[in-house]
């Protein structure tokens, strides 16, 4: 997979569609019965790249005020889901350590890593940071989860969602009428090409969390430091 190509192609499709004021809305966001929960291995950014994005969305927000805009503490790269979220899934629903140590395992000669995020790409129902890896260490790295964890008998639906290949940040999600479809289309089609800014992968975080991977929700199962054998 080409990634410009692919991320570009989202983008056009979505913009063809947001341009009608066709945004598909999310409807659980702000439900207090949303009990989807889910594990997953996640990256932050630096607090100094986060404070960037922030930026960006800020822009956004005078357009469309009424959206879901991700704090710069909730903002993550997925690494890979290993339950994707479903209503009702608990933590008493598996053995937390066994996890643990099964990443603690796979991660263990991994080497930190570097992601670019460079301009927006975008589906009908929010907007994304591109992001790009800059060697092959995040592929090798999910190769690897998916192939344990499918023969560990532990419970997992990795890629039964979809499989993931990018480098992507969701960073909003639409929840109401679009306000401004055009200055929206024109605003992600402005930020197309923008510099971001990197960050060095080198710590991983294993939690159990929301579909929105909010912090008031998220528990924290471990923390992995790459390169550190």
């Amino acid at each position: 997979m080409i990634l410009q190509e692919h991320y570009n192609h989202m983008r056009e499709q979505a913009l063809q569609e947001l341009a009608h004021g066709h945004a598909d809305l999310d409807t659980l966001i702000d439900s207090e019965h949303d009990l989807r929960r889910g594990i997953s291995l996640l990256a932050r950014p630096t607090p100094a790249l986060a404070a960037k994005i922030a930026i960006i969305l800020a822009d956004f927000q005078r357009l469309e005020p009424d959206q879901y805009y991700y704090p710069t503490s909730d903002i993550h790269l997925t690494i890979l889901s290993i339950i994707s979220c479903y209503s009702g899934f608990t933590l008493g629903t598996v053995a937390p350590a066994e996890y643990r140590s099964l990443v603690g395992d796979i991660l263990h000669d991994i080497p930190p890593f570097s992601i670019t995020f460079s301009g927006l790409t975008a589906s009908p129902g929010g907007i994304m940071l591109q992001g790009f890896p800059q060697d092959s260490t995040l592929q090798h790295l999910r190769d690897q989860l998916r192939k344990r964890f499918r023969k560990s008998g532990l419970q997992q639906s990795i890629d039964t969602r979809y499989s993931i290949h990018t480098a992507h940040s969701t960073v909003v999600r639409f929840r109401a009428p679009l306000a401004n479809p055009a200055r929206l289309v024109e605003a992600i089609s402005n930020y197309r090409h923008h510099a971001i800014g990197s960050f060095e992968v080198d710590t991983i975080e294993l939690v159990y969390h929301d579909w929105y991977q909010r912090a008031a929700t998220t528990v924290l199962l471990a923390k992995y430091a790459l390169g550190s054998s």
